[in-house]
C-alpha cells in the first residue's frame, strides 16, 4: 500500500490507508485511545478502540515523538480536528523515541528556554510553529525566483574562499589555505560587481556570508544566508531603489495571498502589502528629525533605536512601515560607493528600514578605474590588497548597482519574533558550534 499524506485524509473517506509520521500527542481514555499523528502536512487524530484489544493496550504504551507507521480505515467525525480520523487497524513502530524528551514538542506551560531548544534543534524545529517558518522561507524564494525570471535576472554563485577581505577586515574569518591565508567571504559584493563587468547586467545570488561579528544580539550571527542583487546601466541610486520596492512588494503579496491567514493564525501577524513608491528621507533629513526628538545617535549612520524612531515617526508621517534612508556620508560607507556632489561628502547609497530594523543595504557603485582607486586610497585600503577586485574595472563596465539583505532578519520581523536564530536552520554565532 502506497503512503498518503495526513493533510490527503479527507481525500479518502471509507477507504483503508497507510500513513507515516511522529506521535505528536497520546490521549489515553478509559474507552477509546486517541493519537495525534504528525507528518510535514500535518496533524491527524487516530483512533482505537476496546474491541482491538491488542492494539488497545500496547499503542498508548509507545512514546511519544516515535515514528509510526499505521494502516487504518478514513472516517467522516465531526468531532475531530478537521472533521476525519483514521480508525487504526494496524500499526508498526519504525523508530522509538526515549520516553524523556529532553525539550517538550507539545509546548503547554513547560516552555524551554532557547539555548536549550537550539542545544536540540533538530526535536524544536518538529513544532509545527517552526515547520512553517522554512515552509514560508521556501515560497518566499520561489515568489523572488518569479519576479527575478520575469525580470530577466541571472543567477550567479560565487566563492566562500577568497584572497582579500571582501568589506572591512574588523568582521573577518582567516582560514589556511595550502599554506596560504584565505579569507571566508563576508559578501559576494567584489564578485557581483565583477559580473557587471562581465556583461550579465542583472544577476542574483542566495548564499552563505560570514561576519566574525562578536557583538551577541538578537538580529546578529556569524553565519548567515544573504540575498544579493546587483544590476547594470542605472543612472542613480534612485534605480536600485526602484527595482527593489517593486521586488518586495510582489513577493510580499504573493506570501499573503498564499500564506497570509497562516501567519494570522500562528504568528498574529497581518502582512501588510506596502504600496509604492516607498518613503525616502535622506540622512541629513532623518538625523534633524530624530535629534528633535532627543536622539543622541551616531552622526552619520543610525543605531537601532534610531531605526525604531524613525519607525513611528514614518508610521504617523506615512503611514507605512518601510523606508529609505539614503544618501550616507562617505564616513559612514565602503569606498566603492559611488560619491555625489561637488565635493563628493555624499554617497549614492541607501538604506531600506522595516519596521524599525535595518533590513538592506545598497548603493550606485563606482565603476571608473581611477576614481575607484582614489577612494581606496582614501579609506587607508592597500592597492596590492584589492588588486584583482580593482582589475575588473580596466577593461570597460557599466554604471551599476545593487544591495543584498537578510531573509532571516526579514522573516523574524514578518512574523514577529524575537530573535533570528527562531527563524534560522541551525544558527551559528559568538558561542555556537553545535549541532
Amino acid at each position: 500500500m502506497e503512503r498518503i499524506y495526513l493533510s490527503h485524509l479527507s481525500k479518502h473517506v471509507g477507504m483503508s490507508v497507510l500513513v507515516k509520521g511522529f506521535i505528536h500527542e497520546i490521549r489515553d481514555q478509559k474507552s477509546v485511545k486517541f493519537i495525534m499523528l504528525r507528518d510535514v502536512t500535518g496533524i491527524a487524530q487516530l483512533v482505537v478502540t476496546p474491541d482491538q484489544k491488542n492494539l488497545f493496550s500496547s499503542i498508548v504504551k509507545v512514546p511519544r515523538e516515535s515514528v509510526l507507521s499505521v494502516t487504518g480505515t478514513v472516517v467522516a467525525q465531526k468531532s475531530a480536528p478537521g472533521g476525519i480520523e483514521l480508525q487504526v487497524t494496524s500499526y508498526e513502530v519504525l523508530s522509538e523515541a526515549l520516553p524523556q524528551l529532553p525539550i517538550p514538542v507539545v509546548e503547554k506551560s513547560d516552555v524551554a528556554a532557547l539555548p536549550k531548544r537550539l542545544d536540540h534543534r533538530w526535536i524544536d524545529l518538529r513544532k509545527p510553529r517552526n515547520l512553517f517558518i522554512f515552509k514560508l522561507w521556501t515560497f518566499m524564494e520561489q515568489a523572488m525566483r518569479e519576479w527575478w525570471a520575469k525580470e530577466g535576472f541571472i543567477q550567479v554563485y560565487t566563492p566562500k574562499f577568497m584572497s582579500a577581505p571582501s568589506e572591512s577586515g574588523a568582521e573577518l574569518f582567516s582560514v589556511e589555505y595550502f599554506g596560504k591565508k584565505a579569507y571566508l567571504a563576508q559578501s559576494p559584493q567584489f564578485f557581483k560587481q565583477m559580473a557587471m563587468a562581465s556583461g550579465f547586467e542583472k544577476i542574483f545570488e542566495i548564499g552563505p556570508v560570514f561576519r566574525a561579528n562578536k557583538s551577541h544580539t538578537v538580529r546578529h550571527d556569524t553565519e548567515f544566508t544573504m540575498i544579493d542583487m546587483e544590476v547594470s546601466f542605472i543612472e542613480s541610486h534612485e534605480e536600485v531603489m526602484h527595482i527593489e520596492e517593486r521586488w518586495i512588494h510582489y513577493f510580499l503579496s504573493r506570501i499573503t495571498e498564499t500564506y497570509g491567514k497562516e501567519i494570522k493564525e500562528l504568528f498574529g501577524q497581518e502582512v501588510v502589502i506596502p504600496s509604492l513608491p516607498f518613503p525616502r528621507m535622506t540622512m541629513a533629513e532623518v538625523q534633524k528629525t530624530l535629534r528633535k526628538q532627543g536622539w543622541n545617535g551616531p552622526e552619520d549612520d543610525l543605531d537601532a533605536e534610531g531605526e525604531k524612531l524613525l519607525a513611528e515617526f514614518v508610521q504617523k508621517k506615512f503611514h507605512h512601515e518601510f523606508i529609505f534612508v539614503t544618501d550616507y556620508p562617505i564616513s559612514a560607507r565602503p569606498f566603492y560607493h559611488m560619491r555625489q556632489g561637488k565635493k563628493g561628502e555624499l554617497t549614492k547609497s541607501f538604506d531600506l528600514i522595516w519596521k524599525g530594523t535595518e533590513v538592506t543595504t545598497g548603493a550606485q557603485r563606482e565603476h571608473r578605474y581611477d576614481i575607484l582607486a582614489s577612494q581606496a586610497d582614501e579609506k587607508g585600503i592597500k592597492r596590492a590588497s584589492i588588486k584583482e577586485y580593482l582589475s575588473f574595472f580596466q577593461y570597460g563596465c557599466p554604471p551599476h548597482g545593487g544591495f543584498a539583505i537578510s531573509p532571516t532578519r526579514f522573516l523574524m520581523l514578518m512574523l514577529d519574533v524575537k530573535n533570528v536564530r527562531e527563524v534560522t536552520f541551525l544558527p551559528r554565532d559568538t558561542d555556537r558550534l553545535t549541532p
